[in-house]
């Protein structure tokens, strides 16, 4: 599945998203510009900007407006369609940034019609990388996404003029002497320090880290190498090739919520604390998910909640307690997917759901579905095991709305008929055994110690 850059960003039909960087930010900006406008019909889409504009950018759009007021612009409202770009008055070769003023208009403006505000907030003559000067970038305080763009190009060339945009501010920030080649590392300090990568973006904007540049093989690589370096600041982290039109990837935090709530009547005992090599299921489960890098790790616990609470409450996770277990299983994931979006939480892709009673599930396994719902943001990522649907099962954000209808003792699976489920194929079947009774506990076991 190839991802458009729209989908990529995950940008809402009013969306206010300001882009700041090098290395393909006016490219990312139209390219998503146009997409929005050709998805409606022409819609109209409203481009500007808080720095100077090349000239020769003029012609990205569909119309051209120079304003300093709204005037013009309300005069035009019924008859505007397509990409309109509104800046400041031309001066020689480049464009003036719009006023304080008429930036905050158009956010009014664009809000009441529902039309999407796209802003690029800095310059970088053409380089695919730069350092930041104290003024910039300008980015509203009202905008609710902001995309750092920044050219993998940059890797491996020499950090000077011809290359990175200020290099001298670059060379202070990432610890390179002028000329010294550009690594991954420092690439990395750049985009994560808080006087460059994620400078005066405001706290509530959704944060992504768009690697552009990423055209050949090796580039990628090395851009799937940052992300989890990356991810911790970043809300999401994209690897692109916009000369390509090509999305090869979409990193986002993935949730573990682990389902501790049931009582194990038929089994007879606390399945959540059964012994496994040495420890209770539940901490055996909730560390593979950690291990794995899922942020953040949820417990869901009900039944005999303090003991599933004590076994695991000094790991890096949060219990939340569903008062409401009896009910069922979709009580616990409603729980727990409520906790994700309400709780202060950082702002999670997706979340894979896990069952106390597979302690053998490996960070392989959840390492695969990410990698797997990365390439696409499918709904659903499921693993396949000898032509059987296995646990444990990513569900993208996407799904989240669905997720907390569910009533009764019902799990994931019941909306599975309404999103697209993407399969992987996995070849260790141990994923196919839960323990429902005290013989599958003995067999579990008696399976590790072969």
């Amino acid at each position: 599945m190839n991802l458009t850059l729209a989908q990529a960003l995950r940008v809402n039909p009013a969306a206010c998203v300001a882009f700041f960087g090098a290395g393909g930010k006016t490219t990312a900006m139209f390219q998503l510009a146009r997409a929005l406008s050709d998805h409606n019909g022409k819609s109209p889409v409203i481009v500007t900007a808080t720095s100077h504009l090349g000239t020769w950018q003029l012609g990205l759009a569909d119309r051209h407006i120079v304003a300093d007021t709204p005037d013009l612009i309300e005069n035009l409202e019924h008859g505007l369609s397509g990409v309109i770009l509104i800046t400041g008055e031309v001066d020689e070769n480049r464009t003036k940034p719009v006023n304080d003023h008429l930036i905050n208009w158009l956010q009014q403006f664009c809000g009441y019609h529902a039309i999407p505000l796209l802003i690029e907030a800095d310059g970088s003559r053409g380089k695919s990388l730069k350092g930041w000067a104290d003024h910039e970038p300008p980015i509203p305080s009202f905008v609710t996404q902001v995309v750092h763009v920044a050219g993998l190009g940059g890797l491996g060339k020499p950090l000077n003029d011809e290359n990175v945009h200020r290099p001298e501010l670059f060379s202070r920030l990432s610890g390179l002497s002028i000329g010294e080649p550009i690594t991954t590392d420092a690439f990395v300090k750049v985009l994560t320090h808080p006087q460059s990568g994620i400078k005066n973006i405001p706290a509530h904007a959704h944060k992504v880290i768009l690697l552009n540049q990423a055209d050949t093989h090796e580039l990628q690589s090395a851009a799937h190498g940052m992300v989890q370096d990356l991810i911790p600041v970043y809300d999401s982290v994209i690897i692109a090739s916009l000369e390509q039109e090509r999305i090869f990837a979409v990193h986002e935090r993935i949730a573990g919520i682990i389902l501790a709530a049931g009582e194990s009547r038929r089994f007879g005992e606390p399945k959540q604390l059964l012994n496994w090599k040495g420890q209770p299921f539940v901490r055996a489960v909730a560390k593979t998910a950690l291990a794995a890098g899922l942020s953040p790790v949820l417990v869901v616990t009900g039944a005999n909640a303090l003991a599933v609470e004590l076994a695991v409450k000094d790991l890096n996770i949060a219990v939340i307690n569903n008062e409401d277990w009896k009910s069922g299983q979709a009580s616990s994931i409603k729980a727990g997917i409520d906790a994700l979006l309400f709780d202060s939480f950082p702002r999670s892709g997706g979340a894979i759901f896990l069952l106390t009673d597979q302690p053998q599930v490996t960070t392989s396994i959840l390492h695969g579905l990410a990698e797997k719902h990365a390439e696409g943001l499918y709904p659903i990522v499921a693993p396949m095991v000898m032509d059987q649907r296995a646990n444990p099962v990513l569900f993208d954000r996407a799904t989240f709305s669905d997720l907390t209808t569910l009533e009764g003792d019902v799990g994931g699976r019941a909306i599975f008929h309404k999103h697209r489920i993407e399969y992987l194929p996995w070849h260790d079947d141990r994923l196919l055994l839960d323990v429902d009774t005290p013989e599958m506990y003995q067999r579990l076991i008696a399976d590790e110690t072969l």
